[in-house]
């Protein structure tokens, strides 16, 4: 039941979305580039990450670079 209280996480670090050209998948009306997002949990390819719609989203680690 982690899904339920995953958004109020204490945020890990912050990291900043540097593009949201995507080939595969619309996240260009999720993410903002230059936008600073906090990370409520990471894995090797993924940040999950409060997006611009304030729900959980996981996205690829490219589209950001941490601060």
């Amino acid at each position: 039941m982690i899904h339920k209280t995953w958004e109020n996480n204490a945020t890990v670090k912050r990291i900043k979305c540097v593009h949201n050209n995507a080939e595969k998948f619309v996240v260009d009306n999720v993410l903002t580039p230059g936008k600073i997002y906090d990370v409520k949990n990471e894995s090797e390819e993924f940040y999950f990450i409060i997006d611009d719609s304030e729900r959980m989203g996981g996205f690829y680690k490219h589209y950001f670079e941490e601060e």
